[in-house]
This record gives structure tokens, sequence and C-alpha cells, in this order.
């Protein structure tokens, strides 16, 4: 016998499957109110909100909750611009005082660090200064360095690698191969084209070392460093200068010995160090003359004197700096290395 609730059962009559939510809310339809929930609140999707965001007929700390929060905490009143305006300068006004000058003991440590410095000055990475160091090839002031992270002034001590001093950043050096026509000074009243024509666009005052006439060309220096331009143009330091000029010939085998004792000038003797001929086709010769002097068309002057003019005039070194490949109007700056052995032969 099966019971009245089974598969074939009838539901009674009247009942609504959606149960007794689906009468409430047919029931409010009916009525024109909107659906609501079990507690009388409208559904989310049927609320009106107002321009504060919050849902008619409930507090802006939530429904029954008596303006708090979540968690029940009452809610905060919004702050003023001005008020945080006020706070903010009250921020920066405490933390944009003066710091305390502290003792040395707690402050930084003076000077830089002998691996940075040697960086810098373009010796190689930090760490193959570092190897530099380690292996005893950098000196301080006449003291060979083996420990890492000695600090040292760059504008005061002196430093060297290999024996030879290394250049700080505050110090330029260049060559320039002066073309024919350019005056020697770093500005000309007459409007010439000069070496400042080549240095116009650095920010550091550069002067040249030493001078050559406008109608021979060659190498010449430009640094600030007046200590070094003073000692490579003082007869003191023999820093020796290499020409090639040429000539017409024939030229007599006593030539060079006549130039190594002595022309007299105008101005007094002058003598070469050294004099060869380098090359000679037919009546044309090009010849080499070394000398420490640097007086005013030294070179001319002397061939001259000795019965040869010059016809063209060049300067291929300067104390150990050659021209080498070096094109004429091209400036370029001095390797570590040159400037330290420029420094070396003045005894810096």
């Amino acid at each position: 016998m099966r019971s009245s609730g089974g598969r074939n059962s009838r539901k009674p009559s009247g009942s609504d499957p959606r149960g007794a939510g689906g009468k409430r809310d047919a029931q409010q339809r009916r009525q024109g109110r909107p659906r609501s929930d079990e507690r009388g609140r409208p559904r989310p999707e049927e609320r009106r909100y107002e321009k504060s965001g919050t849902p008619q007929g409930e507090r802006p700390g939530g429904p029954g909750k008596g303006g708090r929060g979540r968690g029940g905490a009452p809610s905060r009143p919004a702050r003023s611009r001005e008020y945080d305006a006020q706070l903010e300068e009250r921020t920066r006004a405490r933390h944009d005082k003066p710091q305390r000058a502290l003792p040395k003991t707690f402050g930084e440590q003076e000077g830089e660090r002998l691996q940075k410095v040697l960086a810098r000055a373009g010796m190689g990475s930090r760490r193959a200064c570092e190897e530099l160091i380690d292996q005893a090839r950098v000196e301080v002031n006449g003291r060979i360095v083996t420990e890492q992270g000695l600090r040292v002034d760059p504008e005061k001590d002196e430093i060297k690698v290999d024996g030879l001093t290394v250049a700080t950043q505050s110090y330029l050096f260049f060559a320039l191969n002066k073309p024919v026509g350019v005056v020697s000074s770093m500005d000309d009243p007459e409007g010439r084209q000069n070496l400042g024509d080549y240095v116009d666009n650095r920010e550091t005052r550069l002067f040249h070392v030493g001078r050559l006439d406008t109608e021979t060309e060659g190498i010449i220096l430009l640094t600030n460093h007046g200590e070094l331009s003073h000692r490579l143009t003082h007869p003191r330091y023999g820093v020796k200068k290499t020409y090639l000029a040429a000539i017409q010939g024939p030229l007599p085998r006593d030539l060079g010995k006549r130039l190594r004792n002595g022309i007299q000038l105008d101005d007094g003797y002058a003598k070469a160090d050294d004099f060869r001929v380098v090359e000679n086709t037919g009546k044309n010769y090009l010849v080499e003359v070394v000398l420490h002097e640097g007086r005013k068309h030294i070179v001319r002057r002397m061939l001259s004197e000795a019965g040869f003019p010059v016809d063209k005039l060049v300067r291929t070194r300067f104390g150990p700096i050659a021209l080498g490949d070096q094109k004429s109007g091209w400036l370029r700056r001095l390797t570590n290395t040159e400037v330290g052995m420029l420094m070396k032969e003045v005894g810096l």
C-alpha cells in the first residue's frame, strides 16, 4: 500500500512552488512596493542610492548600526583639506630642521677610497684597481700600498702606478695637431683662427704649452695644469722637441756637427741636441732636428743661418708625446700613461 506522499500524490491546490518568500514578493508586487529581503530591506538591485553613496532609509554607518562602521566601531568625521595642509606643513617643518653636526667619530671618513680614485682616473674597473693594489704596484706619497680601503685626497696626495703619476679628474691634457695658418694663442684680437677655436666648447679654461709659429704645423699640448706647463717649457728641465724640416740640398757632411756645436744667432748661440737626414730625393732633403730650446723660430733661424732655408716645418714630438698618425686639426686626450711620462720628465 502506497503512502499518500508518493510519486503520484498531488500537491495541495493553491501552493506556490517558490515558498513563503515567493508569496511575499508577489504580494509586494500587487501592492506596488519593491521586493525586500527577510529583514525588510530592499534588494540590492532595486535600492536607490543618493549622491553620498548611502541607500535611502539607511544611516551612513550601516543598517541598524547606529552610525557605526565595520566591527561596530564609530565612523570618523571627514577632515577638511585645510587641516590636512596644516598637518603636512608641521611634518615638513619637523623634518626640515638643520642637521646637527656630528663628531668625526660618527660621521663619514675623510677622502675617497684609493681604488675609486684610480678607477675614475681611467686605470680600469674598481676590481682591476684592487688587483693593482694587491700586486703592490700603487704608491701614495712615496709609500707602496698593499691594503684595500685606504682613503686619499686626490687634490693633495701624490698617487703613482708603476712609478708614473696618476692625473686626477680635475686636470685635463690634450694634444693638438696644429695646422698651418693657426695662431698659437687661445684668443686672437684680429679674428684669426687660433687654438681656442678647437676647445671653445669646454667649460674648463685651457692654455697651450709653448708655441709654434703660424707657418709651422705639428703637435702642441693643451692643459689646465699650471705647474706641469711651466716645467715643460722651462729650459732648466730640458724637455726635447723633435722637428722634421724640408730643405734643399746638397748638404755638406759637417752640417750636423755645426748644428750640434752651435750656430751664432742675433740673440746668442743655439745648439741642436741631435741632427740626421731622414730622406733624400735628388736635391730635396727631409732632416730631423732635436733641441730643447724654445726660442722663437729657433729651427728656421738655425738652418737659414747655416745656408739652408726651410720650406716646410713640422713638430713631430714634444718630450715623450709623439704626433704619430694624428690628422691635421685633430684634438685628442692624452692617456694616463702619457700624462705620467710627462710628469716624470719634469720631476712631478
